[in-house]
């Protein structure tokens, strides 16, 4: 058995279903020691790692394991500083880098290359991005401005679901101005979430015009899931005077989102009007002809062929996301080198079994009148009390439909649930919006991301 090709399998997994920020913290310097009966040995730098494995991550780590070992009914964690006392032949391990200014750091794997001065991750590029039907006018836009910088399609505005390479292609951006042009060229990459603690943490420390200086002098600005500033006052006021100054400047900007401008509320329309000014792309889902393309290029990058009908079982078996797409793959490549079997379709099928057969999460009405509202950005009791504001009829109208859809629930029940309404009034929105998504493709879009958050696809 090779425990380093399992646990590097392992955090592959992982790395799925928990935060990237996360992972990088707690994982880093971590190998297993051996596997000895039902019981794998993990070592961990410290016992606050080791606490922490244990209270967060032991469950995610122990199922990893079992898809794999079903013998395997436990974890022993073993505090170890693997730099001085390696207590494996071949521990993994990883380099820790400073990222990030303010006094912040960033822990980050040597072997995703985070250039530490604009956060850009350099195994994202253009070269390593499969175009298709789903994402050429995005793809296209991208390299227009990565020749033209400032001066073509500024702001860019990437859109789409889960996991379809919205950031792979804004990185890519970043990435090759870098390689052409060099550190004369300042070029930044920041989720909107942690733009937004920087604003924090400046506010606090009386920081603040260090943080403009910061922004204001850079030459490109790549912000990701900018959806999440919505609610946010003062990230979107700093954020507005921040794209002015660059904008004057024609500095270039790139953001990402999960929905089209539109569809991002609550957010100031004069912030909204900013990220409309340009251009405005989605990605959309990838055809099998692209998943299997996408499938074909990773397994060239690792060196290991797979038959043609295993990479069209892969391709045809996950259409939503890239990022479960990759995740398969690596599992089946796994297991084949673990089990030193020679790949075939009738393994794969049953390695698959497991992420292709999981059972659809179970939801109930409370769940979608809260998603909805944290997805357009308004509180609940404002979904269902009897107000006709124009930003809550439509939200109120799609949780009625989603309450149809979805849980087949009757037209009084979701009257009584929106506070009393008549049924009439629940069939009236139900049809409006049935009606609109035959033509309105930004509604559509809405309406996967919200069954994305409810499903947790």
């Amino acid at each position: 058995m090779d425990l380093e090709e399992l646990w590097k399998t392992i955090l592959g997994e992982i790395e799925l279903n928990i935060s990237r920020a996360n992972f990088l913290t707690w994982f880093q310097n971590s190998y297993i020691k051996e596997v000895k009966n039902d019981t794998v040995y993990i070592v961990t730098p410290s016992n606050f790692t080791k606490e922490w494995l244990i209270k967060k991550y032991n469950k995610f780590i122990l199922k990893a394991l079992y898809n794999h070992f079903p013998d395997i009914k436990q974890i022993e964690y073993i505090i170890s500083n693997a730099h001085l006392a390696p207590l494996a032949k071949n521990p993994i391990k990883f380099k820790a880098e400073k990222i990030l200014e303010n006094g912040d750091e960033q822990l980050n794997f040597s072997e995703f290359s985070i250039d530490p001065e604009t956060n850009l991750n350099s195994k994202y590029t253009f070269e390593s991005y499969i175009v298709g039907a789903n994402n050429e006018l995005a793809q296209a836009a991208a390299i227009v401005i990565s020749q033209n910088i400032g001066t073509k399609y500024n702001p860019l505005f990437i859109y789409g679901g889960v996991g379809l390479g919205k950031t792979h292609l804004m990185q890519a951006v970043g990435n090759k101005i870098r390689q052409e042009k060099g550190k004369k060229i300042k070029i930044y990459y920041i989720s909107s979430e942690k733009f937004a603690s920087e604003i924090v943490n400046a506010i606090k420390q009386q920081t603040m015009e260090d943080f403009k200086k910061k922004y204001r002098s850079l030459d490109v600005l790549l912000i990701d899931d900018i959806q999440f500033m919505a609610n946010k006052d003062k990230t979107q006021e700093e954020l507005f005077h921040v794209f002015n100054t660059l904008y004057e400047h024609n500095k270039q900007i790139v953001f990402t989102s999960d929905r089209p401008p539109k569809a991002i509320a609550p957010i100031e329309e004069r912030l909204r009007s900013r990220f409309e000014g340009g251009m405005v792309a989605d990605i959309g889902y990838p055809d099998v002809e692209t998943r299997i393309a996408i499938l074909k290029s990773k397994l060239q990058i690792k060196n290991y062929p797979l038959p043609d009908e295993v990479i069209n079982y892969i391709a045809e078996s996950i259409p939503k996301n890239i990022r479960e797409l990759e995740g398969a793959l690596n599992r089946v490549i796994a297991h084949f080198k673990l089990k030193r079997n020679e790949p075939n379709l009738i393994d794969t099928k049953k390695i698959l079994t497991e992420i292709l057969e999981q059972p659809v999460k179970s939801i109930n009405y409370k769940d979608i009148i809260k998603k909805t509202s944290q997805f357009y950005g308004i509180p609940e009791t404002d979904l269902i009390k009897q107000s006709r504001k124009r930003d809550i009829v439509k939200p109120r109208q799609i949780a009625m439909y989603l309450l149809r859809e979805e849980l087949k629930c009757s037209y009084p029940f979701i009257g009584d649930v929106f506070g009393g309404r008549d049924h009439t009034t629940v069939m009236h929105a139900c049809e409006k919006i049935e009606k609109e998504l035959s033509k309105n493709t930004i509604l559509f879009q809405e309406i996967i991301n919200l069954k994305e958050l409810l499903y947790n696809l």
